[in-house]
């Protein structure tokens, strides 16, 4: 699909799905290649989740380096930076009380799909209805229902089953964003403290990340089916 195509995708899943907030385009620029030319840098520090949320509510679009990313785990997930030691061993997560013991904090990272450090210059952000670049992942925060409606389309065209995998942490970054850009596979997800806490995903919201080249078929499965 070209950028207008998407763009128009962007609409019709927002009208046909009755979105609340709009689906996020979100494009992972690796080293040595340009940031789309007419795209502002985010003048602010903050977390990766609370930029899709930004987007999602607000429409805006921009790019962050691991320099604005105040979640130097999640940008590590993505790329941008080298995991923190902290973090990248468990031990945040053991502290924090989410595990039992340490290995079953270690092994639980080394298990959440990530990219090499460093290999990525920057993420894009924008909506998926006015972007004005192509982007690598869709992301879409919204209600158990519209994920199940989105799942159903995803599979409308050739069958078989939506296949996911989270641990309830680093869910917009990993989850949403990174195994679906790495791995060509629609992920679905639950949230994360981090993402509910700042970036107000809501008690009734979930997320899905789908990788771009999906998007033709699920366009065509949601026109037919909704």
């Amino acid at each position: 699909m070209d950028l207008k195509e998407l763009n128009e995708f962007g609409k019709v899943l927002t009208e046909k799905l009755n979105l609340k907030t709009k689906p996020v385009a979100v494009s992972l620029i690796p080293e040595g290649h340009d940031i789309p030319e007419g795209i502002e840098k985010l003048d602010e520090t903050t977390r990766h989740c609370q930029m899709v949320d930004m987007v999602r509510k607000t429409g805006r679009e921009f790019y962050a380096t691991a320099d604005e990313q105040a979640c130097k785990g999640g940008s590590a997930m993505m790329g941008l930076n080298e995991m923190p030691h902290k973090l990248a061993t468990g031990d945040t997560y053991l502290k924090l009380k989410r595990f039992n013991t340490i290995n079953a904090a270690r092994r639980t990272m080394e298990s959440v799909t990530r990219l090499e450090p460093n290999s990525i210059k920057a993420a894009v952000y924008g909506p998926l209805e006015s972007a004005t670049f192509t982007p690598d992942v869709i992301v879409i925060i919204t209600t158990p229902k519209q994920v199940m409606q989105l799942s159903q389309a995803l599979i409308y065209m050739h069958g078989g089953r939506v296949e996911t995998s989270f641990a309830g942490i680093q869910s917009v970054c990993a989850d949403g964003v990174v195994r679906p850009y790495k791995e060509g596979k629609v992920s679905v997800t639950l949230g994360c403290g981090g993402s509910r806490k700042f970036a107000n995903v809501a008690e009734d919201e979930m997320i899905i990340g789908i990788p771009v080249e999906r998007a033709h078929d699920l366009l065509e499965a949601v026109n037919e089916m909704l």
